[in-house]
């Protein structure tokens, strides 16, 4: 299945006709189109890779659906400019920083941002091995576990260079019961344990040397106008206390030496998941605007720099410890609601009221996932020379949800 961002949402292509460096072709099985193929070519012209998309589809329902063709037309130039740049920025980083390919086991790669990563790293030259649960996983490809019981084989780890840890139950998924807080703090805290046992264990036998166990801003709770860095104490709240469980987890692997990197993630920037999706919903229908006053500070990254960093976190020996993942400037809400909205060509100007936000969530869940302030600033990565692909978020939006030249 794949997804590529038009309105009917998801549908079923298959690859055929493959010529390795060359070509390859997707048909649509089933999906919104009456007809679609996606030609794929890749060659050389004067010493510079190019990558060509052609297209032949039709809609449904024709003539009657001719009016929807300019719209389909928009959004394909929409997403083969965020392809093509995409692309281009992962090669110029591969050409730039080319350096061992690495054996890297990945947790949660079944989730959005596991999915995106292990294309990224493989992008990059490195072989991605997926951690899957169950009693047994492919050789070579994938690593048993069942994080919930404590079960992972530490000898399955020798080989690997370094692990990224994503696994967790989405935070903002299902509404915040009691039942749903101790799945949200059991996943994080037993699949970290368990990992970090392994890790200890597989060290002495050739084990990875590096853990990037994933945490999150929530870490420093609702902090108003504080500036917060890596050195700030942890706030209140569930979903500090939560953090600071999660990165405490790791304790068993950074004592036996394992290299311990926790990248606190601020809220992602994709158009096709997570806050920036659901927040932009309104937006289309020209009844976006800022939640509650607008006055909060969202620390903020966009999807393909924080990809970076994770990447960073695996080869730059001098991170470990905490890491704020976050944009060199964090934003009010309400200027990125107006940034939305410029990039959109809607309005900003309906406030969501906390009052209905809370009521909609609850008091605890939409106060602290939707309304906290949380001024973050990333020191680390910025001391450590990290070169951003988005510093600024209106590029960064248009890049995901306009038509940009290919150059920019």
């Amino acid at each position: 299945m794949l997804d590529l961002g038009l309105p009917a949402g998801r549908w079923e292509l298959t690859h055929h006709d493959y010529r390795a460096g060359v070509a390859f072709h997707d048909r649509q099985v089933r999906g919104p189109f009456a007809r679609y193929e996606h030609a794929h070519r890749f060659s050389d012209e004067a010493g510079q890779g190019v990558l060509e998309d052609a297209l032949e589809w039709s809609l449904p329902l024709a003539p009657l659906s001719a009016p929807a063709e300019w719209f389909v037309r928009h959004e394909f130039a929409r997403l083969f400019a965020w392809r093509h740049r995409v692309t281009r920025l992962d090669l110029e980083r591969l050409a730039r920083v080319r350096g061992t390919s690495l054996l890297i086991g990945v947790t949660g790669a079944s989730g959005f941002l596991g999915r995106q990563l292990c294309a990224f790293l493989s992008t990059q030259g490195h072989r991605v091995v997926r951690f899957v649960r169950g009693a047994t996983a492919a050789s070579g490809a994938s690593i048993a576990w069942d994080p919930a019981r404590g079960v992972l084989d530490a000898s399955a780890l020798a080989g690997l260079d370094a692990v990224v840890h994503l696994a967790g139950a989405g935070i903002a998924d299902a509404p915040w019961t009691t039942a749903r807080k101790t799945e949200l703090v059991d996943s994080r805290v037993r699949s970290t344990d368990t990992l970090a046992r392994a890790l200890a264990a597989a060290l002495p036998n050739g084990g990875p040397r590096v853990l990037v166990s994933a945490s999150a801003i929530g870490f420093y709770g609702d902090r108003a106008d504080q500036k917060l860095t890596e050195q700030s104490a942890a706030g209140q709240g569930f979903l500090a206390e939560l953090a600071q469980r999660w990165e405490g987890a790791a304790e068993p692997a950074r004592a036996a030496g394992v290299r311990v990197v926790h990248p606190r993630i601020g809220i992602v920037l994709s158009s096709q998941a997570g806050a920036l999706a659901k927040l932009a919903q309104p937006f289309f229908f020209g009844a976006g605007g800022p939640l509650g006053n607008g006055r909060a500070y969202w620390s903020w990254i966009s999807l393909h720099d924080l990809l970076e960093i994770l990447l960073l976190a695996i080869e730059d020996g001098r991170l470990q410890g905490p890491v704020n993942a976050v944009a060199p400037e964090p934003l009010r809400q309400r200027d990125l609601a107006r940034a939305l909205g410029r990039v959109l060509h809607r309005p900003a100007l309906l406030p969501a009221p906390a009052f209905a936000l809370r009521a909609l969530l609850g008091r605890e869940q939409a106060d602290e996932m939707l309304l906290a302030s949380q001024r973050v600033y990333p020191w680390l990565l910025q001391a450590a020379g990290f070169r951003y692909r988005d510093p600024e978020p209106e590029p960064a939006l248009a890049a995901m949800y306009g038509v940009p030249r290919l150059g920019a």
